[in-house]
């Protein structure tokens, strides 16, 4: 299944995205993650690369996991610390799998890692994938409602999104955002840079203690005096916090579909039970959205 095409066929399209265990740890946790996930019927679970530096590895073999369950799996290459010769086995190894989308990243700088020569944007990683697979792939890319942290201002942003989708990106997946008014103002100027793709909303709730101190520090997004209210009030109350922090996703997701937006991409950090209650909660309105 090509994954953009489903942006033909429903109005919102619905996934999730986990990340693979590291690379000594058993594949069972993330399994029966995955089978959960499977059972909520997402278009498609999308697999990150392993954090710290290690890359690529292991996203093949949680992909084939995530396909052995009867979903489409969307698989991250990245590409700042890689030569073009690890990303054509990465490709090689995807290709085998099965495994036809994929999320062209340049991936986040690791201190003291070395840097590619080959790829320095992930308009380049397109480029390359595409010649290198001669239209065997789906790409999607990612893109920023508040701008990219790196890039001088949204606009400048935007000018290199542009040349990302020019290179090949079929769809955008966002990087989490806090505000929906921020992610309808961006859209708005895609719309008027002549960025036509379809644009899922990236939704991170806010659910663990330890997830609000690494969303707040790593991501850089704008924190709403609302959520700002619920970290303050609940931050160690934690059943109070995963209650409060799946409300606020859902009121999120309720108003992005009510606006008409391409699809929401769910960052249920590999916990199946937030998937399952948010899914529960906007599950008629998916279906009224879809028709």
């Amino acid at each position: 299944m090509v994954i953009s095409e489903l942006f033909k066929k429903k109005k919102a399209v619905w996934s999730f995205e986990i990340f693979p265990p590291k690379p000594t740890a058993d594949i069972s946790a993330v399994a029966e993650t995955v089978e959960r996930l499977a059972a909520l019927s997402p278009d498609y679970i999308s697999v990150t690369c392993s954090a710290g530096g290690t890359g690529n590895a292991r996203t093949a073999e949680i992909a084939r996991l995530v396909k052995k369950c009867g979903v489409e799996p969307l698989a991250h290459v990245t590409c700042i610390n890689s030569s073009k010769a690890d990303v054509s086995n990465t490709l090689s190894e995807l290709s085998a799998s099965g495994v036809g989308n994929l999320l062209a990243l340049r991936g986040d700088r690791v201190a003291g890692a070395k840097e590619s020569d080959d790829f320095r944007h992930a308009s380049d990683l397109v480029h390359f994938i595409n010649e290198w697979g001669k239209g065997k792939f789906d790409i999607a890319g990612a893109c920023y409602p508040e701008g990219h942290p790196e890039s001088a201002d949204l606009l400048t942003d935007i000018r290199n999104l542009k040349k990302k989708v020019d290179a090949g990106v079929t769809h955008l997946n966002t990087q989490l955002f806090y505000d929906n008014e921020d992610f309808f103002r961006f859209r708005d100027m895609l719309a008027l840079a002549g960025i036509d793709v379809p644009v899922q909303a990236g939704i991170m709730p806010l659910v663990k203690k330890a997830h609000v101190d690494r969303t707040i520090a790593l991501s850089g997004a704008k924190i709403p005096a609302a959520v700002s209210r619920m970290i303050s009030r609940f931050y160690d109350k934690p059943e109070a916090l995963m209650d409060a922090g799946i409300a606020y996703a859902v009121s999120q997701i309720a108003d992005l579909l009510s606006a008409g937006v391409s699809g929401i991409h769910l960052y249920v950090m590999n916990n199946a039970y937030v998937a399952e209650r948010i899914t529960e909660s906007v599950k008629h309105i998916l279906n009224e959205v879809n028709g």
